[in-house]
């Protein structure tokens, strides 16, 4: 989130796409509740499925899964052609006024520079032009064609409202009420807040889903405004912080990407990842990478990372392809992988083609299985008829499960959607076995050094190079991680005039301090602050709110710095007036600046050149992507691989997306509408937390048979009533469940077609203490998003059918 939950309370308008509030996060939904009471705020849903967010909605209107881009392009073009837009925060906040390199284009579904045959782009084109300084040209009038601006309207002028409604099967009349509702938030007294989940991420063009609501809220104005936002609403209480930690194979902590094997020497590393700055006098924070990027090296690897050694940068993996979940199961399924350890994840009944994930893990020679309870992983070798036909005698695969404590069982932080780090202590002892995850490792990491000094072996230097200096080595305490991952002065940090400003040993109290000479750590640079010689900043339970927008600045702990809102510099103008009085989050006073949040800006006086997108090296945000999106600097509509219709209405020639993550063997996994004519999309019950709840007697009872959702015309067509048992079936495998006849899904007329939805929730599988069911991953294709490589498990082709009750 750009801003945080409390924050919604703010909005004049809160729209609901890709995400279910009310059922998948009923607690936080709460706040929309209360800006519809007290505010007088609308809410706005847009889904394929009428849904319990939906029925307390003001305004709900369907479409196709997948075709959101489609949607919310038709939003931006009637913005632009209707002059709906925030004028001077798109002027000066954001990158409208700026010349694109002249050759790039855009023609027939494609930007310059694809090649076909590796299926991704050469962005040479992406760019801006450039002044002799290497500055990035402007043209303040907004008259230059190239400009970001005039592109971007030639870009969306396809994305008519006649457009939309042929994609996305929404009507005009409905579209139009949509694009109404929110060009009112360009006024500067007013604000809209999206709020999205894995319904926009779970797509091939998951990225670019979000990427074009973005573009929305800039050309409104709604970024850094209370009220407003980019808003993820996470499905567990910790995914922003394992995105934080860097827990994927491509990352480190702090969003800083892993080193390729191109990266020779960690001056090249740092020399590829930091951006220059394109436009004179920006702050560009990114380029402080090297302080970051080192202080996580001594926290990684203490009195061995040494100036001499480039700080321990030989130390880390370097990457010689894209690592992540698509090649790993691949590599496991072409036994290319002997081992895997599976801490707190249940991958059977995650990752898409359940069959494919079936048959990798039965090449495997160990799995390891880090978990509180028994997984479907960890029981993946089991008979369990249709549900899992497996013979075990011919499985090579030792499966050791490994229990671990849950998060009541022990102290430690979670960080929420908006980025609020907050502490937990420990509510009862973990039964029998069960153990820390860190000790666990712990345990692993010695028994690994001790074979290694019997029986020798490549990678002990690193292993060995650690630092790993607790209190218990055998089990570190999360206070000793929280205070690591904080950071510390190594050495007496003084200013320019010799003044100690952070002695030697004491935690650090903001990310400012770090260093890139080795004289501080950090193993997360956006954390630090967390716990600071004042105390753990995540245990504070101070709920004042002198402002009354919600920012309890009190109240545990948000990075960066505490930061409630980020970049709320543009909640206000040039001068620094706010554009809007009643929720203003700074303000300058004539000598200084006065703000009812941590100000994501530093001290300069209005005036000066800084801007405030101080992340960005322009200083302003982006409408035109430049270089890092993988399909292109604007959005595209793209069909999912797996499309109704058999076409693209915008470009024939080029259906899907031309970029989307799909490994060679899986070319001949996806179906065609001529044998799968539906479109199949997953999603989440209030009354079960993804696989964890068939554990739970009481859960299992609320929701106790897994079914599938139909609409009344698709049941009368195939002869299915309601309570039927009914087998829903891809190219890849089929799910057996019982039939729920609903209006809440209804068919839409699509480019001339009339395309049918049907819903598959996700919580069934064989573990638990509840009756057995099918996963919903038995369906899926594996086909991901080219930035994320999240799988398209939210729109891909079924059939359904009755069958004979078992």
């Amino acid at each position: 989130m750009t801003n945080h939950w409390v924050d919604i309370k703010n909005s004049d308008l809160v729209i609901v796409m890709g995400g279910n509030a009310a059922e998948a996060h009923p607690v936080g939904f709460r706040w929309a509740i209360e800006a519809k009471k007290n505010n007088g705020a609308k809410i706005m849903v847009v889904d394929p499925r009428f849904h319990r967010t939906a029925a307390v909605a003001d305004i709900y209107m369907p479409l196709r899964s997948g075709t959101d881009i489609a949607f919310l392009s038709g939003v931006i073009n009637y913005l632009l052609t209707n002059d709906k837009i925030q004028h001077e925060y798109v002027k000066y906040y954001t990158n409208a006024t700026f010349l694109v390199n002249e050759g790039f284009n855009f023609e027939d579904g494609l930007f310059t520079g694809y090649d076909p045959e590796k299926r991704q782009y050469d962005k040479a084109t992406w760019s801006y032009q450039l002044d002799e300084e290497g500055f990035a040209k402007r043209d303040m009038t907004m008259q230059d064609p190239r400009c970001v601006i005039n592109l971007l309207k030639k870009h969306v002028s396809r994305y008519t409202p006649e457009m939309v409604e042929r994609i996305c099967g929404t009507k005009q009349k409905d579209f139009k009420i949509f694009c109404e509702e929110i060009a009112k938030t360009a006024d500067p007294a007013k604000a809209a807040t999206f709020l999205y989940a894995l319904g926009w991420t779970q797509h091939s063009v998951g990225s670019q889903n979000i990427r074009t609501m973005a573009m929305i809220q800039l050309l409104l104005g709604n970024i850094g405004v209370a009220g407003g936002g980019v808003n993820a609403l996470r499905g567990h209480s910790n995914v922003q912080g394992i995105t934080d930690l860097g827990l994927f194979p491509h990352m480190l902590p702090g969003y800083m990407g892993l080193p390729t094997d191109k990266d020779v020497s960690l001056e090249a590393y740092l020399n590829r990842i930091t951006p220059k700055p394109t436009q004179k006098g920006q702050v560009n924070y990114w380029g402080n990478t090297p302080k970051f990027f080192i202080s996580m090296l001594k926290t990684f690897f203490g009195a061995n990372a040494t100036a001499e050694n480039q700080f321990g940068y030989h130390y880390l993996p370097k990457m010689d392809q894209k690592y992540d979940h698509f090649r790993f199961i691949d590599m496991m399924y072409a036994g290319k992988v002997n081992g895997y350890l599976c801490q707190g994840f249940n991958p059977i009944a995650s990752y898409p083609d359940k069959n494919k994930v079936l048959t990798a893990l039965s090449k495997l020679k160990f799995l390891v299985v880090m978990d509180p309870l028994a997984t479907d992983t960890s029981n993946f070798w089991q008979n369990y008829g249709e549900y899992n036909d497996v013979k075990t005698e011919d499985i090579q695969t030792e499966v050791f499960r490994l229990p671990t404590t849950c998060f009541a069982e022990e102290d430690g932080s979670i960080a929420n959607s908006g980025r609020w780090l907050q502490w937990h202590w420990k509510g009862a002892d973990a039964p029998a076995e069960a153990k820390p995850d860190i000790a666990i490792l712990s345990e692993i990491r010695e028994a690994l050094i001790e074979l290694y000094e019997k029986e020798g072996g490549r990678g002990v230097e690193q292993l060995k190079a650690m630092s790993w200096n607790y209190l218990n080595p055998s089990e570190p305490t999360a206070e000793e991680l929280a205070k690591e991952n904080n950071g510390y002065a190594l050495e007496d940090l003084k200013d320019p005039n010799g003044v100690v400003l952070v002695k030697k040993g004491e935690l650090l109290p903001s990310f400012a301090f770090l260093r890139d000479d080795g004289t501080t750590s950090s193993g997360n640079w956006i954390y630090t602050g967390q716990w600071t010689e004042k105390g753990n900043m995540m245990a504070r339970r101070d709920s004042s709110d002198p402002s009354g927008l919600g920012n309890t600045l009190n109240w545990a702990y948000a990075w960066p710095l505490n930061r409630r809102i980020i970049y709320n510099r543009a909640s206000a103008d040039l001068q620094g007036k706010p554009w809007n009085a009643k929720r203003q989050l700074v303000k300058w006073n004539g000598k200084n600046w006065n703000y009812v949040d941590v100000a994501d800006f530093g001290t300069a006086p209005p005036g000066s050149d800084v801007t405030p997108f101080i992340m960005q090296p322009e200083g302003v945000s982006r409408l035109f992507a430049i270089d890092k999106m993988a399909e292109g600097p604007f959005p595209e509509h793209y069909e999912p691989l797996e499309t109704p219709i058999g076409t693209n209405p915008l470009h024939p020639n080029v259906i899907s997306n031309p970029v989307a993550r799909i490994l060679p063997s899986d070319k001949e996994s996806f179906g065609s509408n001529d044998k799968f004519p539906y479109v199949g999309t997953t999603y989440r019950l209030t009354e079960h937390f993804h696989f964890w709840t068939k554990h739970s007697l009481l859960n299992v009872i609320a929701q106790p048979e897994q079914f599938v959702e139909l609409s009344e015309q698709l049941a009368a067509e195939k002869g299915i009533k309601h309570g039927d048992k009914v087998k829903v079936s891809s190219i890849r495998g089929y799910v057996k469940a019982v039939a729920v006849v609903t209006k809440r899904i209804r068919p839409l007329e699509v480019d001339g077609k009339v395309v049918h939805t049907i819903g598959i929730p996700i919580h069934w599988g064989f573990a638990g203490v509840g009756k057995k069911g099918f996963f919903a991953n038995n369906l899926t294709p594996r086909v991901g998003d080219a930035n994320t490589q999240t799988p398209e498990f939210k729109a891909f082709l079924v059939n359904i059918e009755k069958v004979a009750e078992a």
